[in-house]
């Protein structure tokens, strides 16, 4: 068999594997008596080591391997004038593996610490270079490599002031210890950990190791929250629960460097800030929230406008003669950031909708605008962006793990992105050496197959317009297969 009829092969024979696994009968995959997933932690309770309902601590683990293939796609130019960010027109594959472990102790009253050490091999799509706003696979990482590397993602804690109102019950989970919280509460957390464990959450776009695949359904893509090339970051958080109402606030650290790893401490000089109101509500006896976001960073960044005013007056200000941190171009007849970095201000806004329909199936939408005016220093290359789908449960057919999702994703970029980017500029992610200017869309459709008690199989299917904002470009399919493993 030669190598180009190994991806064809592949997924073949994946998709033959799914057809059957979804027409054979649920009771011979999965016991009668079988209501959840399996876990350590459920497996010491069923035999009267642990207490499930108020825990003193607890322990779970994840593995999630993720294989990208996109085959050839059409491109007028490809790195045009030594300009370094396109993604590569061949065919191409990817991957990623990670494994996570995730401990919680309840250290007192209220006080809880958690700890997640995590591993990551990966090999991204034209070095992750040449898509905006719709990266493939949201496990990919700036600092990441083929060899495992192993890192702290999380170590925080977690203080909860019980203050009245309607008292419920807690499950037992990652990064949760089982007991029982207030309506009413102040949670404040602080150290290390993501942005995105307390911001922006949604049930059907959030936990993308069991959803969508694509970046643009982790967040809103125009979010450039504070964060190091691994996506995480050290700060604190405030959240005032109040019933059906939520508040929150945090400051976190940002990088030294746009998308580098090493993190910048002197908060009070730089600084990524949110702010985010929630409310959850029923509608027509259906469960769905309403959250609205904003984010303002002080960063050390370059404005758009800076940098091509900077090589207008002077044309040896160009990529090629930069010498402060930049992005490796060497097309000497282009603009670059690295001349006009200073601190700026970048600001955002954005708001977060989810609601079920019926039981199994709901809908989700997120949109946001940022200012436009500065480079992307965290998350992706988008300016505005706007997303929306559906996630559909498998009891319709029988198959009540399974799920089916659907979703459509749209970022735009500001004129003055756009011009520094047509001018042969780069930012963090993209950068041809030309452009002609068209938003980059993405739709995602996805089958999760749950083949044994927390153990899943999906097939994934991407259909990706503009890639990096180029009509001159693409499109792009991207063909994906995710194993899921929770333990």
């Amino acid at each position: 068999m030669s190598h180009r009829s190994l991806p064809a092969f592949f997924y073949g024979t994946l998709l033959a594997l799914t057809l059957y696994f979804a027409n054979a009968d649920a009771e011979e995959l999965q016991p009668a008596a079988d209501d959840g997933n399996f876990s350590f932690m459920q497996l010491l309770a069923d035999h009267d080591l642990h207490d499930m309902v108020d825990e003193h601590w607890n322990a779970y683990g994840q593995a999630t391997y993720i294989s990208s293939w996109k085959p050839a796609f059409p491109a007028q130019y490809t790195n045009l004038n030594g300009t370094p960010h396109s993604l590569l027109p061949n065919a191409e594959r990817s991957f990623t593996g990670t494994v996570t472990a995730y401990f919680g102790l309840k250290a007192w009253q209220g006080g809880e610490i958690y700890l997640a050490p995590e591993m990551i091999s990966e090999l991204p799509l034209s070095d992750l270079k040449g898509l905006g706003g719709s990266i493939q696979n949201f496990e990919l990482q700036k600092s990441g490599s083929v060899s495992a590397t192993w890192y702290k993602s999380r170590f925080y804690l977690k203080q909860t002031f019980n203050l009245g109102g309607d008292n419920h019950a807690v499950s037992s989970g990652p990064l949760q210890l089982a007991g029982n919280a207030d309506s009413r509460r102040l949670v404040i957390t602080g150290g290390n950990l993501s942005i995105l464990d307390i911001f922006d959450k949604n049930s059907y776009a959030a936990d993308l190791r069991q959803q969508f695949l694509n970046m643009a359904f982790l967040t809103n893509a125009a979010y450039d929250f504070a964060a190091d090339a691994r996506g995480y970051s050290v700060g604190l958080a405030a959240e005032y629960y109040f019933d059906d109402w939520t508040f929150r606030l945090g400051r976190f650290a940002t990088p030294q460097n746009p998308n580098d790893l090493p993190l910048d401490f002197r908060m009070f000089k730089y600084y990524g800030d949110q702010m985010e109101i929630e409310h959850r509500h029923s509608l027509f006896k259906q469960p769905g929230a309403v959250r609205l976001l904003a984010y303002r960073n002080r960063e050390r960044m370059g404005r758009w406008d800076e940098a091509i005013a900077a090589y207008q007056a002077n044309s040896a200000q160009n990529a090629a003669n930069c010498t402060s941190f930049n992005y490796d171009s060497t097309n000497s007849s282009a603009p670059d950031l690295c001349w006009v970095r200073k601190a700026n201000i970048k600001t955002g806004i954005g708001i977060n909708l989810e609601q079920q329909l019926i039981d199994g199936v709901g809908v989700f939408l997120r949109g946001m605008v940022s200012d436009g005016k500065t480079e992307v220093y965290s998350y992706t290359s988008a300016d505005r962006s706007l997303s929306f789908g559906s996630l559909i449960g498998g009891d319709s057919w029988g198959r009540h793990y399974d799920a089916l999702g659907v979703a459509y994703a749209c970022s735009w970029i500001s004129a003055g992105h756009a011009e520094y980017l047509r001018l042969g500029g780069v930012d963090g992610f993209i950068g041809d050496g030309n452009l002609r200017y068209r938003p980059e869309q993405v739709v995602d459709i996805y089958y999760k197959l749950r083949l044994l008690p927390s153990a899943w199989m999906t097939l994934d299917y991407q259909h990706i317009a503009n890639p990096a904002y180029n009509a001159d470009r693409g499109p792009v399919d991207v063909y994906g297969v995710r194993a899921h493993f929770e333990f």
